[in-house]
Formats: C-alpha cells, structure tokens, sequence
C-alpha cells in the first residue's frame, strides 16, 4: 500500500475483534495492531484509525443500548493509550447509513424497521463518536475527528416529490449533528422529537466540539430516484411510505440526462459546512476499467472543487483490498467478491490496474491507461434498465441543496 504513493491510509481497529465479549481493556491482545500499526508507522502511512464500520460492537452491546457511547470512549481511550502517536480517527462510520440499514429497513442487525430505532441508533452513534474523541484527546490533545458518511441525492417524480425533499434534508443528519447545527429551527428537529429523541440527547451533541475533517462517500448507486410508474417496474422492486407507492431504484438507470452528480454534490457540501472535507470511499463493483473510470471521474471533479476554492483536502480509493458480499450489503455469507486495487484471491495479493492508476495519480503524473478514453457505463445509453424519464438531475441537485425548507410532514 505504501509503494502506492499514499501518505494517510483508512485502518480497520474494529472494537469487536480487538476487545470482544469478555475481553476486559486492559486484557486485550494487541499483538495483531501493534505489528501492523508500527510497520505503517516505519513506512510514513499515516493511519485513520476506524472502531467501528457498519457494526454493532461486541457481542454483549448493541446501537440501541444505552450504554453503548460511553463503552465505545473506554475502547477509544484504550487505542490511544497504546498508539498515542496517532492522532486521526473516526470512531464510527457513516452513523446514518448504518442507523438506516439497522433500524429502519432491517437488513442489519438489531433488524428494526421504525423512526424510532432509526434515530435512536444516529443518535447513538454519533454520542458515542463524540465521546469517544474526548476519551482519545485525554490521552492525545492532538486526536482529530475525521467523520465519514455516504452522500447521495434523491430525485423523483413530480408526485413524490414531498418524499424527495425529506430524504434530502435527512441525507446531512448526521454531519448536522456532529457539527451542533440540530437546533429548533433545524428542520428535522420536530420529526427527531416527535419520535422519540430528547431535547436533552440533542443538547449533549450540540456542545462537543465539531469534526476536523468530513469525509464524503460516494458512490453511483447513492443517487436514487422514486418513481410511481409502477407498471414499469417488477414487484420486487416497488415499496412505499404508507402514502404513496413507488419503485426506489438508481437514478442512473432512469434518468435520459446524467446523473452521477459527482462535483455538484462535492460544491454542496462545501456551501453547507465550510469546513474541511475530503472524499474518503471511492469504489465500484464492476470491471477494472469501469472501476479505472469512476476512480478518474471523482478524482477530476474534487480537483475542480479544488481549484475552485474548497478545502477540498484528498481523494480516498475504497478499499484497497476490495470487498466481500457487499452486493448483498453482507446480508448473506454468498463469497462473493470485488476486488479493489489488490486482489486478495492471490497469495501475495495481485495488484489490479486500478493500483498503478492509484500510483500515477499520488505521483502528480497523468493516467495513460487506454479504458480512461472512453465514457463509465454510466454514461452510456445501455445504462437505461427502465423506461427513461426527463428530469433535469443538475437542477435538482441545486434545488436540493440551496435553501432549506423549515417544515417537513414525511411519512
């Protein structure tokens, strides 16, 4: 990873493999971290140290107990203690993308599908990120906060547009509670309170300090668009709120005009926070070219940002060791896998063309790789799976994120 060129590295010190059920602090084996940590340390990696990475934890707690933020700060204090020489962490990735799928559509573990356990385990989360920096700043005054979470977009039909519009204020929750912006005037703030989060949750966020650094994960399936066709699309596929039917499905696939939004999105986020960020997850589970092309794509449109006046600070390949059933979101143990800039069927793992496309951009040289003079499928015409509609995606991704609507009724 190293002979990459890359000079920060995103590192796995998952809190229910270092410390499982059982295991006091201060009987941790370190020996596994301890070995890895110091050969980054001896090669200039410097490490992003995550504790947890869409789980739950040890065994013995979960993202609705109570007592999950302030065990997450011992494990956290425990880490920097024994690495007080780094200082960058995320203690919880993407908080909100894990509350969606743990709470409210059931794929993961506790499995609940309700407001309530949705916003309790966000609220969860992000406490316990908080308190987590505050046990690792104890330790290391100098440990910054690096929060990471998936930015999409949704688009709709005229319809479902009221949908739409609140899914588009939910996708920033969990930056604008870390950031202390969920006051009274927020507007989620009477949708949090009307299902269960207290004033007084909302409160303890709101003083701890800011992250140092928010990471965007972005990827092309995180731009959805609700359609209520419904005779175009299978019953599989079709769903609702309780109000309206409809297909949630890429917008890529639906949409005659582009839709991957990348430097759009990237300026929203700049507008909304004016704060450092960087784009930490770049990935797609397809061929080496196509993943040579989206990797080229975002790495082109944070350089406009970039240079555009955004502190817009890296680019992140996620993840270098790819990625096992996450075209199921690990819903089912199926072995399948994508591989990322190495290929880990092989023993040593075999570097792809997306590993030298990695080397020639952290070089500063330009990418000669012959796949990067054509368009990503998603810009081909045999993008389209379903019967295509006009919608004008940049417009809306305008609308979505200009000024904010103050009164949200969702479903």
């Amino acid at each position: 990873m190293a002979g990459l060129g890359l000079r920060t590295l995103r590192y796995p010190l998952l809190w229910e493999r270092t410390a499982p059920r059982g295991c006091r602090l201060d009987a941790i084996d370190w020996r596994w971290s301890d070995a890895r940590l110091a050969r980054l340390q001896a090669l200039g990696v410097t490490p992003i140290l995550g504790l947890v990475h869409h789980g739950s934890g040890p065994a013995d707690t979960d993202l609705l107990d109570p007592e999950f933020p302030a065990r997450l700060a011992d494990y956290a204090g425990a880490v920097a203690a024994r690495y007080p020489w780094a200082s960058l962490y995320t203690p919880v990735n993407e908080p909100l993308t894990t509350a969606r799928f743990s709470g409210l559509y059931g794929h993961w573990y506790p499995h609940r599908r309700d407001p309530e356990a949705f916003l309790a385990a966000l609220v969860n989360q992000c406490r316990a990120t908080q308190l987590a920096m505050r046990a690792a700043r104890a330790v290391n005054p100098a440990a910054r906060l690096v929060v990471t979470e998936d930015l999409g977009l949704t688009l709709s039909t005229p319809r479902l547009a009221y949908q739409a519009d609140f899914e588009n204020e939910r996708r920033w929750l969990s930056f604008d509670l870390l950031c202390g912006a969920v006051d009274r005037e927020h507007p989620l703030h009477r949708y949090m309170r009307r299902h269960d989060v207290s004033a007084r949750a909302l409160d303890q966020l709101r003083d701890e300090p800011a992250p140092d650094l928010l990471g965007v994960n972005h990827y092309i399936t995180s731009v959805r668009f609700l359609d209520d066709r419904l005779e175009h699309y299978p019953a599989a596929l079709i769903g609702g709120n309780g109000r309206h039917a409809y297909a949630d499905v890429e917008a890529v696939r639906v949409c005659e005009e582009d839709a991957s939004l990348v430097h759009e999105l990237l300026t929203q986020v700049w507008q909304r926070y004016h704060r450092s960020f960087a784009v930490t997850e770049v990935h797609l589970g397809c061929s080496e070219d196509e993943q040579l092309r989206w990797l080229k794509e975002v790495w082109d449109a944070a350089h406009r940002c970039h240079h555009a006046g955004a502190p817009l600070l890296a680019v992140t390949a996620w993840s270098l060791l790819g990625a096992f059933d996450w075209d199921s979101l690990v819903t089912r143990d199926a072995g399948s896998y994508e591989p990322g800039a190495f290929d880990v069927r092989c023993e040593p793992p075999r570097p792809t063309a997306l590993a030298e496309l990695i080397r020639a951009l952290a070089a500063g040289a330009e990418p000669l790789h012959p796949a990067l003079a054509s368009p990503g499928w998603w810009r081909r015409p045999e993008r389209l799976l379903y019967p295509p509609i006009r919608r004008d995606a940049r417009a809306a991704c305008a609308r979505a994120g200009g000024e904010r609507v103050h009164r949200f009724e969702p479903a």
